[in-house]
């Protein structure tokens, strides 16, 4: 679902992160909301059935709305289907792969990304270590959500929320 959602609507989605403080805001407490929603649902060992991976992937569609977390979407998501906290922090960082590479690929078709030879070197460089700290962080989130409760990530949203829309409003006058 957010292939098509990203090729249909990519325009609109870019022009929602110029400025729009406020919408940021809502949406960090909607991540909030839902954080702290999965953190209440019971555990269970259900599976990531092909209709799960659907209903999961219209929410990391969702997600590309700027200040919803994509995988805080999804793995509260996944929760709230029933899927136990470590599949669903796993299942969420392995839904983002296919998104990487897709939109790798349409910017190397589209041409906005291009490079010599001379270049391979520094990007490999760069592919290797941006690939190796993304392992580890995603090892480290996954321990994270494990270990703790979602409800304390849904605690920063709706700071971080509450802030950015007392800014934009205060700042308004």
């Amino acid at each position: 679902p957010a292939v098509i959602v990203g090729l249909q609507f990519q325009k609109q989605l870019e022009d929602m992160f110029l400025g729009n403080i406020v919408l940021v805001g809502f949406m960090l407490l909607v991540t909030g909301l839902l954080l702290f929603l999965a953190d209440k649902a019971k555990d269970s060992q259900t599976k990531v059935s092909y209709s799960n991976a659907f209903i999961i992937g219209i929410a990391q569609a969702i997600a590309m709305l700027p200040g919803i977390s994509r995988s805080g979407a999804t793995i509260s998501t996944s929760v709230l289907l029933g899927i136990d906290k470590t599949k669903a922090a796993r299942f969420s960082f392995l839904m983002v792969i296919p998104l990487i590479v897709g939109s790798i690929v349409k910017e190397l078709k589209d041409g906005h990304i291009s490079f010599d030879s001379a270049q391979l070197i520094p990007l490999s460089v760069g592919f290797i270590a941006s690939f190796l700290s993304g392992l580890l962080a995603c090892t480290w989130m996954i321990s994270l959500v494990k270990k703790s409760k979602l409800s304390y990530f849904a605690i920063y949203c709706f700071v971080a929320g509450l802030i950015a829309i007392a800014f934009t409003l205060l700042n308004a006058q």
